[in-house]
C-alpha cells in the first residue's frame, strides 16, 4: 500500500480541481490511497503528510509566481525541512493560470526547489508534449508542453467548471504516474 498526499491552494476553484484529478488519477491505481489536503487545513495533516510516500504539490500562478496562501503553506513546512521529515519522499507538482504562458513554469521550478530543500525526489509529468503539429490539438494530454508538472489553462472569464478535459487528464496522469512510482519504490 502507497499513500499520496496532494497539498494544495485554489483561489477560484480551477486548482483544486486540478487537484481533484491528481487524486483521483492516483487513486485509480491498486494499492494506492490518495489525499486531498488543502493548504487551509494542512495544520490538522501534518501526520498525514509524515506517513505520505509522495506528496504532490498544487497552486496557482499568480503574478508569475506560486500563490501567497501557497508560499504560506511553504514556509509552515520549516520546521519538517529542519528535522528532513521529508527526505526520500516522491514530489510533484501541478498549476493552473489564465494566460497560456503565464510563467506556469516558474511556479513548477518553485516547487521543484522547495521539495530539493525538503530532500525529495521530484517525479517528472513524463508525457511528450501534445498540441505541438499540424495534426495536434488542444484536446491533447500536456497541451501546453510541460515536462517538470502538470500545467492548466482556465479562462479568467470562467469557473472551473469550463476547464478543458485535456487539462484534467494531465493532471490525473501525473497523479497516475506518481502512485505507480511511489508502489514500485514501496
Amino acid at each position: 500500500m502507497a499513500r499520496i498526499a496532494i497539498v494544495y491552494h485554489s483561489g477560484y476553484g480551477h486548482t483544486a480541481r486540478q487537484a481533484t484529478s491528481v487524486h483521483d488519477g492516483a487513486a485509480s491505481v491498486p494499492g494506492v490511497t490518495a489525499q486531498l489536503i488543502p493548504v487551509s487545513d494542512v495544520d490538522r495533516h501534518w501526520d498525514d503528510l509524515a506517513a505520505a510516500d509522495a506528496v504532490v504539490f498544487g497552486a496557482p500562478t499568480y503574478m508569475g509566481s506560486l500563490s501567497a496562501a501557497f508560499k504560506e503553506f511553504m514556509e509552515k513546512s520549516s520546521k519538517v525541512w529542519a528535522a528532513q521529515g521529508w527526505k526520500d519522499k516522491l514530489a510533484a507538482g501541478f498549476t493552473n493560470s489564465a494566460s497560456q504562458s503565464g510563467d506556469k513554469l516558474n511556479s513548477l521550478v518553485e516547487l521543484v526547489i522547495f521539495a530539493s530543500q525538503h530532500g525529495m525526489l521530484w517525479v517528472s509529468l513524463g508525457l511528450l508534449p501534445g498540441n505541438n503539429t499540424s495534426k495536434g490539438s488542444d484536446d491533447d494530454l500536456n497541451r501546453l508542453g510541460s515536462y517538470t508538472g502538470a500545467m492548466a489553462q482556465s479562462n479568467a472569464d470562467q469557473g472551473a467548471d469550463a476547464m478543458r478535459d485535456s487539462d484534467l487528464g494531465t493532471a490525473a496522469h501525473l497523479g497516475r504516474r506518481v502512485a505507480e512510482l511511489a508502489l514500485r519504490l514501496r
